[in-house]
């Protein structure tokens, strides 16, 4: 069985928590690990018509008897860990690598203060950029100095190489996405790490030859909460033309909303060696398509623009998003 990486392709806020949840659902995974930053990083997941939101806990828990662990190479904050675990009823499902650096409250004053990185970086004001410059210093404290999260330490590679070995599979959740990635984003508007599929890897404890599929998901029109660059950005008059208003799940700022970039695109599939890329937000573009479940039933529009999202990135479309709902969705996986 494989294991499957699914990351960003644009600068976050691509429906990522949608397409993990969908697959641990409909895949069933031993395993959902949590790669990336930290509690920065907001994923939403529609299920039954309930939204729940996501900062530390993979989207993946919707699978009741999956493994839910946070690698090493994430950034922990107690209270939301505790607070998530409490209110979505996971207690005995959540594991913690005992190598996670641990966000402090120190931290989180530093980010929300430090006016380069609130105001000129735009930064979600969680803590996780000083939290990763102290550990770089080596001055950051670990998940195994921290007496409240000892009932969810783990040594995360181990379950995740053990559960391959085993012939089970494994999701790994990238967060953010490729735009703000600390060395391939719009730097310095990026975040405080990598968010590439091959960092991701390294943050659960999976070498590269254990990888098997890596999904790219990439928003129909890509959006961007914050400051930096966006080359397709769309004026405020544009964008209410397409009725396209939305809000980041950790900070409430409205999104700066865009045309597709077909640059980006192939250079985020290059990078990220994906295999497959799942499509986001295709009903926006075209409300007829909302909560179709077969590609024909999608329109010529959407057909077309299929087609120029696989020409662009020269990967195939497997996965195509035509709703919040997990089961709005079209699955080309097996064709």
């Amino acid at each position: 069985m494989p294991s499957t990486i699914v990351v960003g392709g644009f600068f976050g806020d691509e429906g990522k928590g949608k397409i993990i949840a969908y697959l641990a659902k409909h895949d069933r995974p031993q395993i959902v690990a949590r790669g990336g930053v930290g509690p920065n990083a907001g994923h939403t997941v529609e299920v039954a018509g309930k939204k729940y939101a996501l900062r530390m806990v993979p989207s993946g828990f919707v699978h009741e008897s999956a493994r839910l662990l946070i690698g090493a190479g994430v950034l922990v904050d107690p209270e939301v860990l505790n607070r998530e675990v409490s209110s979505l009823g996971l207690k005995g499902r959540v594991g913690v690598d005992l190598r996670c650096g641990i966000i402090e409250a120190k931290h989180i004053e530093e980010d929300r203060k430090d006016a380069d990185l609130k105001g000129k970086i735009g930064t979600t004001g969680t803590g996780c950029g000083p939290a990763n410059a102290a550990r770089a210093l080596r001055k950051a404290k670990q998940a195994k100095d921290i007496k409240e999260l000892e009932e969810y330490l783990c040594d995360v590679p181990r379950e995740i190489n053990g559960a391959l070995d085993h012939g089970n599979l494994v999701l790994v959740e990238g967060t953010q996405g490729f735009g703000i990635s600390l060395l391939y984003g719009t730097y310095p508007f990026v975040t405080s790490k990598d968010t590439s599929a091959s960092q991701m890897a390294a943050d659960v404890g999976i070498g590269p030859t254990r990888v098997d599929a890596v999904i790219v998901v990439f928003k129909s029109y890509p959006t961007r909460v914050g400051e930096g660059p966006f080359e397709t950005q769309l004026s405020e008059e544009k964008a209410a033309e397409l009725r396209i208003e939305e809000y980041g799940t950790v900070t409430g700022r409205k999104r700066r909303i865009g045309m597709w970039d077909g640059k980006m695109a192939a250079y985020s599939a290059m990078v990220n060696g994906a295999t497959a890329v799942a499509l986001s937000g295709v009903d926006r573009l075209d409300p007829a398509c909302r909560g179709v479940k077969e590609y024909g039933e999608l329109s010529k529009e959407i057909q077309e623009f299929v087609a120029k999202v696989e020409h662009d990135t020269r990967v195939p479309v497997k996965l195509i998003s035509t709703g919040p709902e997990l089961s709005e969705i079209v699955d080309l996986r097996e064709q």
